[in-house]
């Protein structure tokens, strides 16, 4: 279909929006990985690390759709275990036994998130035993540029053959596809810095990130393993405690003015 007849389809326009927002929620764990392991930088090279990260994902994911015949094959099974398991006790369907390199990608994946997000948790509850170089001032673990950007590489892969094969389901035109990668990460450009400042600011938002991270983890192993979890259900779950813990925030900013106020005013009394 030529680039003008994909302009003035409705159904080319219906296919983008659907597929940007797709990317989108599927972005939202690659844009938490960054924000979280930027702000382990120093604070003059957070900005760059983030535009470098969502860069190469773009980079990568462009380049795949360019390699959309081979990136299909990953669907195709490589091996087969054939061992018992393939169903529940009650018969349901239960783990698959035969897998692809889809598969094998999603659950490197899926350990290297909780390896990482894991790691992470054992520093904020004892930095000192992390053997990392702190930042004394904030008790954060520092990191160089490049260990930062080579972690954010190796998600980056696992997110974009998923993002990419999802959107092959989509739609099979690829001006479409690419289109539909540029918006979303400009758009996650756009909330990258917001999102990792937000974080930085309210510490406790750093366990909850981390958490989402470990169940994003579990989610990929389980995909990989041929058990698909709805991820419709993660997200809702996400955005609950998203929600809940901001009303801690704000309750928490209150009582501290209120408390301030209460301060000063004593203060003036005497």
């Amino acid at each position: 279909m030529e680039i003008l007849t994909l302009l003035t389809s409705p159904a080319a326009w219906a296919a983008l929006v659907t597929l940007v927002v797709l990317e989108i929620v599927l972005g939202i764990d690659n844009l938490v990985f960054i924000a979280i392991l930027s702000n382990k930088l120093p604070p003059e090279q957070q900005a760059r690390a983030r535009r470098t990260g969502l860069l190469l994902a773009l980079g990568m994911r462009i380049g795949l759709l360019m390699l959309i015949g081979w990136i299909v094959t990953l669907q195709a099974p490589l091996f087969d275990l054939g061992i018992a398991g393939g169903t529940g006790a009650h018969g349901e369907p239960g783990f698959e036994t035969a897998f692809s390199g889809r598969d094998l990608i999603l659950i490197a994946g899926g350990l290297f998130l909780l390896w990482k997000a894991t790691k992470e948790i054992h520093h904020t509850l004892d930095p000192e035993e992390s053997g990392e170089l702190l930042d004394h001032d904030k008790g954060i673990a520092r990191i160089t540029m490049s260990a930062a950007i080579a972690q954010i590489v190796a998600l980056d892969i696992v997110f974009s053959v998923d993002s990419i094969l999802t959107a092959v389901g989509m739609t099979d035109e690829i001006p479409i596809m690419v289109a539909a990668v540029i918006i979303t990460v400009g758009l996650m450009m756009v909330a990258a810095d917001p999102l990792a400042k937000f974080i930085e600011s309210n510490p406790s938002l750093v366990m909850l990130a981390l958490a989402f991270l470990v169940m994003i983890g579990v989610v990929l192993l389980a995909d990989g393993f041929g058990v698909h979890i709805p991820k419709g259900y993660i997200y809702a779950a996400m955005g609950f405690s998203g929600l809940v813990e901001t009303l801690n925030i704000v309750g928490r900013k209150r009582r501290d003015k209120l408390r301030d106020r209460r301060r000063a005013a004593g203060e003036a009394a005497a």
